[in-house]
């Protein structure tokens, strides 16, 4: 996995240069040297880094490649997209989702009524807001309000009876109709993890039938003009591109017809999200088998295709790829605590004034080993430890015997590696893989990836620094939760290496790549870590910039958000301990007082890493 797999996943967002990871953009500046200055405040724990520009790249690339399309294909309509708030609803990137999109015209999505509010708060003028899943009176008669407020809104309905709620709202008040769209249930499926958003058995949308009930319905109610759009999704992630031509042509028929039917203001589809991105870091492994160009050169064709032969007015297309949008301009950094072979480290050995025989040769095999010998020497150690757990059992060495034997063979192993690195033997890499180490990591799997915990959904992860170095530990990521699921295990069919450092001397930082799609929404506070300390960094031609900073949580605050009463906590703590039996005031003083500052804190671990 040459540079951690960056040419597959990346997109050109980063590079390596010096040996550390970098942005790809304007001033260039070092990932590690930002958290650096960042921990240099007495930040502690993971760190969620967003960089906005990452944003507008993808927003531009996905308009520019479809606005491509459109004129290749001299296709009639337009091209709009809206972000689906459930996919990242936090304030910082909601803030540079608008900011950036604001050019394009790009709308929002909502999903539940807090997030509606959200989108009639939050849409620039002029964009579109698309509401989608199950709904109510309330909810509904919101979307009314938001089309009396000038918004450009469309209600998708889920089924029938949301449709008499609609016509009901309608009746009853004199506020602005929104626009109506119907989301369709196709007999396509979908293909990748969530492939059940598709087909007949999907949760969501109204069969054939129900099309035509509804269809009937508005224009019985005299709101059949309202009816602008049908929407279908059939996953997220979508890795194939096939089900999604198939699921265009079943689509794009169900339009013709509607249109043909006398609904005659249909005039959009949006085929939702599913726009794949690259996590893989392995070029046996993709994600995907399309590009964006491939993706909105077939959305483009097919639809034309389709209403050229049905003579039928082209459709503007609507997406709702939230995860191609967010999912690269967050990285999450987590600081390596410890490493779990830290111990067999050359300065714990302690010889004897006269030490076993075959512990003198493996001295000797560990000082003496070169590129030239090292196969043959690595041999030898790997026999004489078996006679020296032998000599142990038997009860001819002692302990400190063994735990010098430990350490040399584990030693002589690493030098081998390190010799062979360019081209290691089978064996050698056998050893790599058993000899495996563990990395634990200040951060939670569950909080910060919990698809990694829930699907397996593998994330991208790499050193900050020391990529100008050859890393060789076959790599196990342990979290800091007490709780054995909490561990990102070594795949050999996905390997991951990382170097050999020592804590004592420097600091080790991970960064886990994109990150910025469900993991923050999902997230859960699994023994009450709660979400990392986030900072947007902004670059220009000649800087970087940290701004709206916010802090994980401290201690007391966590307790509060869920239900505790957090005066009460800290009048008990304290009670407890100012009643308790000191040897003099300045002890209890101090003791207070260090209390008081350990709830002022995240829950995270404050070692010097």
């Amino acid at each position: 996995m040459k540079n951690f797999g960056l040419n597959i996943w990346s997109n050109k967002n980063f590079v390596i240069e010096d040996g550390q990871i970098k942005l790809n953009y304007k001033s260039m500046p070092s990932i590690l040297q930002i958290v650096e200055e960042i921990r240099s405040n007495n930040v502690r724990g993971p760190i969620l880094l967003r960089f906005p520009h990452l944003i507008k790249r993808q927003i531009k690339t996905l308009y520019s490649y479809f606005d491509k399309a459109i004129q290749n294909n001299n296709y009639q309509g337009s091209f709009n997209a809206v972000f689906p708030l459930k996919v990242n609803q936090f304030p910082h990137a909601v803030e540079a989702i608008t900011a950036e999109g604001k050019q394009y015209n790009y709308g929002l999505e909502a999903g539940s009524k807090a997030e509606l509010i959200l989108a009639m708060s939050k849409t620039p003028s002029g964009a579109n807001i698309t509401v989608n899943g199950f709904k109510d009176k309330e909810m509904i008669t919101l979307g009314f309000i938001a089309a009396q407020s000038s918004h450009n809104i469309t209600l998708t309905i889920e089924g029938l009876g949301e449709l008499e709620t609609i016509i009901e709202v309608a009746n009853e008040c004199n506020l602005k109709v929104p626009n109506i769209g119907i989301r369709v249930r196709l007999h396509s499926v979908g293909s990748g993890i969530w492939a059940k958003s598709g087909g007949m058995d999907a949760k969501f949308g109204l069969t054939s039938t129900e099309i035509i009930e509804a269809v009937d319905q508005l224009r019985e109610a005299n709101l059949l003009d309202y009816l602008s759009m049908i929407h279908f999704h059939i996953g997220s992630q979508m890795s194939d591109i096939a089900p999604l031509k198939k699921a265009l042509r079943e689509a794009g028929n169900i339009y013709a017809e509607l249109r043909k039917m006398g609904a005659l203001k249909l005039n959009s589809i949006n085929i939702g999200g599913g726009l794949a991105v690259e996590y893989d870091q392995h070029t046996h492994s993709n994600s995907r088998n399309y590009s964006i160009d491939e993706f909105s050169s077939s959305v483009v064709f097919l639809l034309g295709e389709i209403m050229n032969a049905k003579n039928v007015k082209h459709p503007d297309i609507f997406t709702e790829s939230g995860r191609f949008i967010v999912a690269s301009h967050a990285v999450l950094i987590t600081p390596v605590l410890e490493l779990f072979s830290q111990d067999y480290q050359e300065k714990l050995l302690n010889f004897k004034a006269v030490n076993p025989p075959l512990l003198n040769e493996l001295i000797e095999l560990n000082e003496l080993l070169n590129n030239a010998n090292c196969i043959e020497y690595l041999h030898d150690a790997l026999d004489h430890m078996e006679s020296l757990f032998t000599l142990f059992e038997l009860g001819y060495i002692d302990l400190q015997d063994r735990s010098n034997a430990e350490i040399l063979v584990h030693n002589i192993i690493k030098k081998a590696l390190y010799l062979k690195s360019a081209n290691p033997t089978d064996e050698l890499e056998q050893l790599q893989v058993k000899l495996q180490e563990r990395y634990l990591i200040n951060a939670s799997i569950f909080q910060s990836l919990p698809d990694y915990w829930g699907l397996g959904q593998h994330f991208p992860v790499m050193p900050l620094h020391h990529l100008n170095t050859v890393p060789l530990r076959a790599a196990s990521l342990w979290d800091i939760t007490c709780d054995s699921d909490g561990e990102i295990g070594f795949n050999p069919d996905k390997p991951l290496y990382l170097h050999d450092v020592n804590l004592d001397e420097e600091d080790y930082f991970l960064g886990f790549f994109n990150v910025g799609a469900y993991q923050e929404t999902l997230g859960m506070n699994h023994n009450l870590f709660t979400k990392p300390s986030e900072y947007t960094i902004r670059i220009d031609e000649s800087n970087y910039y940290i701004t709206n900073e916010c802090e994980s949580k401290n201690i007391l605050d966590i307790l509060d958000s869920i239900g505790y009463n957090k005066d009460e906590i800290l009048n008990k703590l304290e009670n407890d301990l100012l009643s308790s039996d000191f040897i003099t005031e300045k002890e209890k003083t101090d003791t207070l007082s260090k209390l008081k500052l350990y709830l002022e804190q995240n829950s995270y671990l404050r070692t010097t890493n």
